[in-house]
């Protein structure tokens, strides 16, 4: 005849109640778990890989650049619209669209290098100098120049002036500006610009 078991009851504590076989403290679990690298490891397969951090930069790297060639490509028509209007001539809306047609793509990626490279020690130094070449020679067109050439280069000149001081440390910037300052009284050249 078969034998039936029977259950034996369970006479261990409920789980709610159980106390662990190590009594180990939290900051040495923490201690325990950075040592193991477990960590390090999770975290390294969450990251995104390095094409997409490269991808990311270059969008966020475009997206600033932006931000600074809209308003410098305003100024280079706003500059456009005021050399105009300053001789009495009245720019159609043709001849803006033109200018801006081919000097706009220049600006761009003229900025976009720039302003990737700012912090350059060279380009620092090529922006200080082209901040000094484009100040004169706008303070010299402005005062001497004939209206069919300063309608013609001032507006650039002008805008790249404002982007050099823009985008220079602020020490060079005052010197180029005190420089551009020194030139306009060496050549006597306030008597044109403030009368």
């Amino acid at each position: 005849m078969p034998r039936i078991r029977q259950r034996k009851p369970n006479l261990d504590p409920p789980i709610s109640e159980t106390k662990p076989l190590l009594d180990i403290p939290e900051d040495e679990q923490w201690r325990l778990i950075n040592e193991s690298g477990v960590l390090q490891q999770i975290n390294s397969d969450q990251r995104p890989s390095e094409s997409k951090d490269s991808e990311y930069s270059l969008m966020d790297e475009i997206l600033d650049t932006s931000m600074i060639i809209i308003p410098f490509c305003s100024i280079l028509l706003l500059m456009d619209i005021l050399i105009h209007n300053q001789y009495g001539r009245h720019a159609s809306f043709k001849e803006l669209f033109d200018g801006m047609s081919s000097r706009g793509p220049i600006l761009a990626l003229f900025i976009f290098y720039i302003h990737r490279h700012k912090r350059s020690r060279r380009i620092q130094i090529f922006l200080f100098l082209l901040s000094c070449i484009a100040g004169t020679r706008l303070m010299y067109l402005i005062a001497l120049g004939s209206w069919l050439v300063n309608m013609r280069q001032c507006p650039p000149l002008a805008t790249i002036w404002i982007y050099t001081a823009l985008e220079l440390d602020l020490g060079p910037t005052v010197i180029s500006l005190m420089l551009t300052a020194f030139f306009v009284w060496w050549k006597g050249l306030q008597k044109y610009l403030f009368s």
